[in-house]
């Protein structure tokens, strides 16, 4: 596991702290001696090599990678080229293009956001196949927390998209009172997407805030 390295400098003294060597040792000891681990070890830190901090504009916040076979690449709510959207994803898609007018793509891989600033961050980086949240209470939600505490600290604001109660619950104690701005819609899962994700017109809101701050708006369009 190798976090890029304008990360690893600033999470430098969270990376010393006695819970990572432990998360190492449940996962590559452990784990990896019985159980299928998603994403690939050299993918788990992926999010943070595709957008570093000082390009950070926007957080997109999930829970944990998907659990099924070749789907999660460390990446929230992304899955690689060639894997078909899940469901949430597909949701996703759905409101994007009532929103801004962008058809669906067929693929799933968000690189193209993660590239011009945009952090897919999840709660948790690691999951066991077909086992959802089954890496919880292990030492990543402390470490993600440290993560959003560093964005916290940036003195340009950045748009924060919870989508979900987890996302919610998660960052809600860290984001308390900030110059940063927080949109909040349930999870695009099929089971809570018509409840108020579809129509929260998140993507246009998020460009509105960032041309008012004179950044460059988010191109939401995503290359087959």
């Amino acid at each position: 596991m190798k976090l890029e390295k304008n990360w690893h400098a600033i999470l430098k003294a969270e990376i010393a702290k006695p819970y990572i060597k432990d998360l190492k040792i449940f996962l590559l000891k452990e784990e990896k001696s019985g159980q299928l681990i998603y994403p690939p070890e050299p993918l788990i830190f992926h999010a943070f090599g595709q957008t570093p901090y000082e390009d950070v504009k926007v957080v997109i916040m999930g829970q944990d990678p998907y659990h099924g076979s070749g789907q999660a690449h460390g990446m929230s709510f992304s899955v690689p080229c060639g894997i078909p959207p899940p469901p949430s994803l597909k949701n996703i898609f759905k409101e994007l293009e009532e929103d801004v007018k962008i058809s669906p793509p067929q693929t799933g891989c968000l690189t193209s956001w993660a590239k011009q600033g945009v952090l897919l961050l999840n709660a948790t980086l690691t999951v066991r196949a077909g086992e959802p949240k089954s890496h919880y209470g292990k030492g990543w939600e402390q470490f993600t927390d440290a993560v959003i505490a560093k964005l916290v600290e940036k003195k340009d604001p950045i748009v924060v998209l919870l989508w979900g109660k987890s996302a919610k619950e998660k960052c809600d104690h860290i984001l308390a009172q900030t110059h940063h701005v927080v949109l909040t819609a349930p999870h695009p899962s099929p089971y809570s997407a018509h409840y108020g994700f579809f129509g929260c017109r998140h993507f246009s809101i998020t460009n509105r805030y960032l041309k008012q701050w004179g950044k460059t708006p988010i191109d939401w369009s995503i290359k087959n």
